[in-house]
């Protein structure tokens, strides 16, 4: 969808301490020799810190930033792609009650990774939907730990950090403006996810630690690599196309891409080579110092990117995400000024 008034008015993130892949293979947590491929130098790992407190504290950095009242918000998003610490709890509830504290709708998004492009997807249309609607809170938040899940084994390819990220998406004057933002699904690579795995009677009971690599092997095993791979960079390249399209952009025209942090052998199969992107022109320097944030990476990272001062006013930058489902979404930015100040909490 093509937008002229809708902007992002704040992006802030919540990142705990950092483990270089060094100080985890110390520690017996991983073998970086498996890993190697992935060229991440470090995670942010939350010792105690639950997802959704990380999503709060970044909630209301981005609140402050934006400079609008809790009153002005008219929907919060939450999204997370990971166990948010209590069973049948409404995290987004919680985000809003401490970060917040007002009572617009609070409604959480389960698009896996690809939950907070597809949050900031519903908050547009939201707020385009009736002009009296001046601003949506996205939030995103995870915290990947045992015994359920294993950063470094449980998705081979990809190593995830803990964080929480927020946006307030405004019809007001931002920091930048959407020009357009698409999302695209293809159901077919559900599967992918589950394997040929029974469903189970309580979480975590058919497998007790999160193996993403035995559905995809299912997967591949019944359909073959070239179906799986093909409808993989189909899904993208219809997002890249119709979103520049709907921006009226050609790919040559981006500046910067803000990219998942899948790793970088899945981020050269995916984005860099089929698009011919230089990776000196998107955001893996920071991701590879992060991890994959789960729903949070693009959040995070386009606010990273534009505090430091590397995304400039004038220029216009590309922010993509993909999340097993499979879902795949696009959005084309117009740098307008520098952020509010303002850092990582």
């Amino acid at each position: 969808m093509r937008f002229d008034d809708l902007h992002v008015a704040a992006a802030a993130s919540r990142l705990p301490e950092r483990m270089t892949l060094d100080e985890a293979d110390r520690a017996g947590l991983c073998d970086a020799r498996a890993l190697w491929r992935t060229d991440i130098a470090a995670v942010r790992v939350s010792r105690t810190e639950p997802a959704p407190d990380m999503a709060a504290q970044a909630a209301r950095a981005a609140v402050r930033r934006a400079g609008c009242r809790p009153d002005e918000i008219d929907l919060l998003l939450h999204a997370s792609t990971y166990y948010q610490g209590h069973d049948m709890w409404p995290a987004a509830s919680y985000v809003q009650r401490v970060a917040v504290g007002n009572r617009c709708p609070a409604i959480e998004i389960g698009q896996m990774s690809n939950g907070g492009m597809a949050a900031m997807d519903l908050a547009a249309n939201h707020l385009m939907a009736d002009p009296a609607r001046s601003h949506v809170l996205v939030t995103t938040g995870d915290r990947f730990c045992p015994p359920g899940y294993d950063r470094w084994r449980s998705d081979p390819g990809t190593v995830c950090g803990d964080g929480g990220a927020a946006a307030v998406l405004s019809r007001r004057p931002g920091f930048a403006r959407v020009r357009s933002l698409v999302t695209v699904s293809d159901p077919e690579l559900e599967r992918m996810s589950r394997g040929d795995d029974p469903s189970g009677d309580a979480p975590f009971g058919v497998r007790r630690t999160v193996d993403l690599e035995a559905g995809r092997k299912a997967l591949v095993a019944e359909v073959g690599l070239d179906e799986v791979l093909g409808r993989i960079d189909a899904g993208q390249r219809e997002t890249f196309e119709r979103a520049l399209a709907e921006a009226g952009a050609e790919l040559a025209d981006i500046d910067w891409f803000v990219l998942p942090s899948l790793g970088l052998g899945r981020l050269r199969a995916h984005f860099l080579d089929p698009f011919g992107i230089d990776p000196e022109r998107t955001t893996w320097s920071l991701g590879r110092e992060i991890g994959h944030l789960g729903a949070g990476d693009q959040i995070a990272l386009l606010g990273l990117l534009a505090d430091s001062g590397a995304l400039r006013p004038g220029q216009r930058c590309l922010v993509a995400g993909v999340g097993q489902g499979f879902s795949w979404s696009a959005a084309v930015l117009d740098m307008l000024r520098a952020p509010a100040a303002g850092r990582e909490v």
